[in-house]
């Protein structure tokens, strides 16, 4: 029987800024989890009804940040902001590479 994987959380996700982090940073913007929970140990259909819930939320704003209400576009740049210093102090550049 194959071993059953689950996610490392957010703060144990290399930069963070992975498509699994970006899950749970949009669903701290949402409000869909608490900002104390990153999701560590959720199996893959937890994490799966958790993305199916960002991106019922991101619909109704087309997808876009400026589309936000400003109580939820600025919780969105704080958040934001944050993950990205915190990704740059762990060694992510923003910048793609030559094989990107």
């Amino acid at each position: 029987m194959p071993e059953k994987r689950s996610y490392v959380g957010f703060h144990q996700d290399g930069h963070g800024l992975t498509a699994l982090g970006r899950v749970v940073l949009d669903a701290w913007v949402f409000g869909l989890i608490p900002r104390e929970e990153d999701c560590a140990g959720w199996d893959a259909q937890r994490m799966q009804q958790l993305l199916m819930q960002v991106n019922a939320r991101w619909d109704e704003y087309g997808h876009l940040p400026s589309f936000l209400p400003e109580e939820l576009r600025a919780r969105h740049q704080e958040i934001y902001d944050w993950a990205m210093r915190r990704a740059r102090s762990l060694g992510w550049n923003p910048e793609p590479d030559e094989d990107e």
